[in-house]
């Protein structure tokens, strides 16, 4: 049964926007990626998913094939973004069935809890590798499409149709500096000026490049990693000026306006979408209800309640 339109894309956008338009995104068939993968088919578009475990790829794939009556979207499984060779084969694989790609969308990543004691050299490494390695790969094996998109639809398009665009899905952790986080604030740094680098080279040729950064999503599995299970997300809203924490509308909408006619102008730019949160600088990543900066650290603790594939109790 469909997901309602209302829970994954607000009530702005027009209908066939994207039509016949091919988006292709690394880690697809996670909450926020599925989110934004999901409006595009919506508004017209068809799709290729990109991930490692090959029956949720495919199971995620046929739902959000389900946005749109006779919407086409393509599961394919058993690609690591840290494989270039992998990348560029599902590339050529959805340009052959689905007739091309326009958009990118680069969201496969990792994330967890970790202290620099407590966090090893490999485990920084794979972190690296998926989100770091993982975009440029993305970016390596899709850019020609892209380019080819973009001369087919010169910006601004006669009808309003886009195409030659990718984003990046970041973090805002390094923007002010967030306790253990040193992975992911090295990785998302790179991130970001791997997009920036892109706007440079390829703007000339019609190709946009962008980062989109959430900030805390409530009910997907990033949270699951980074919030105490002891924290409801009401508590969580009250360190966000915005007052709540973020759906995942809120990041498929942002797409939509990235790759939209309406962001025809937005180049090697870096879109946070977080109620204002990273301005505050009052994280929350990995804490229970009291425990306040530097007391934790100091007494060598972090929350126990944060998904891990760890079995034995976090400790700094």
């Amino acid at each position: 049964m469909p997901i309602p339109r209302s829970e994954y894309l607000s009530s702005v956008w027009k209908d066939g926007i994207f039509a016949g338009r091919v988006a292709f995104v690394t880690g697809g068939a996670g909450s926020i990626c599925s989110a934004q993968t999901r409006a595009l088919v919506a508004l017209g578009a068809n799709a290729a998913i990109i991930g490692r475990n090959v029956e949720k790829t495919e199971r995620v794939a046929a739902d959000i094939a389900t946005a749109r009556p006779g919407a086409k979207v393509i599961g394919i499984g058993g690609c690591d973004v840290r494989d270039p060779q992998a990348l560029v084969d599902a590339a050529k694989r959805c340009a052959e069935e689905l007739g091309g790609i326009d958009f990118v969308i680069a969201g496969a990543a990792g994330n967890f809890v970790a202290p620099i004691s407590g966090l090893s050299s490999n485990a920084f490494r794979t972190v690296m590798e998926i989100d770091v390695m993982g975009t440029y790969n993305t970016v390596k094996a899709t850019v020609p499409y892209l380019v080819e998109s973009a001369k087919r639809n010169p910006n601004p398009s006669a009808d309003g149709l886009t195409g030659g665009r990718i984003l990046a899905v970041s973090a805002a952790f390094h923007y002010t500096g967030t306790p253990m986080q040193a992975h992911v604030m090295a990785a998302k740094a790179s991130v970001d000026n791997i997009m920036v680098s892109v706007a440079l080279e390829y703007g000339p040729l019609g190709v946009t490049a962008n980062v989109v950064t959430p900030g805390g999503i409530e009910g997907t599995e990033g949270m699951e990693r980074l919030a105490s299970s002891k924290v409801t997300a009401k508590q969580l809203g009250r360190s966000i000026p915005s007052g709540r924490m973020g759906t995942i509308r809120d990041i498929a909408d942002a797409t939509v306006y990235l790759f939209s006619d309406a962001g025809n102008y937005v180049n090697g730019d870096i879109l946070v979408v977080d109620g204002a949160a990273w301005r505050s600088n009052g994280s929350t990543v990995g804490l229970d209800a009291g425990m306040k900066y530097p007391d934790y650290l100091l007494e060598g603790k972090f929350s126990p309640h944060v998904k891990s594939g760890r079995k034995d109790k976090p400790k700094l």
